[in-house]
């Protein structure tokens, strides 16, 4: 089966599709107090939460960052109570990342805090048939995330 060549507006729209979501996503990631974690930190913690356990030098290659930068990281996690250390059951050698209950609650409390931030911009900047329009769409960016 060919893919379907795009339309005259598929390159307008991926412009102003990335620009649109790469603001929200970035303000939303930025959105956080004095003392809060670091972006590097907010992004171990998500993926430890989505991806489950896991040694200092897989994290460090999946959040492209050296081993290093991945150690003075996890230092800081470790020293909040947001990851703890374990030895790796097949390899005692090795050490496994988990986050702790404390992770999970700060990362809950988190991404309440940017739903709630999302929630008022839409309904600040959005009249009930606009929103009603940008719910209709979802489907539509859906199938687009699944794409990529």
């Amino acid at each position: 089966m060919e893919a379907t060549p795009p339309s005259d507006h598929a390159h307008e729209l991926a412009v102003s599709l990335r620009l649109a979501v790469g603001r929200i996503a970035r303000t939303l990631r930025q959105a956080h107090a004095v003392g809060d974690q670091t972006l590097s930190e907010v992004s171990v913690i998500s993926r430890l939460d989505r991806d489950g356990p896991m040694s200092p030098t897989v994290l460090a290659g999946l959040e492209r960052v050296r081993p290093q930068a991945m150690a003075t990281t996890l230092a800081g996690l470790e020293a909040r109570g947001l990851v703890g250390r374990r030895p790796d059951a097949t390899d005692g050698r090795r050490q496994l990342i988990s986050l702790t209950e404390q992770g999970l609650h700060f990362l809950t409390d988190r991404r309440s805090a940017s739903l709630d931030r999302l929630t008022a911009a839409v309904g600040a900047s959005l009249d009930a048939d606009e929103q009603r329009r940008l719910l209709e769409t979802m489907p539509l960016l859906e199938r687009i995330a699944e794409q990529l």
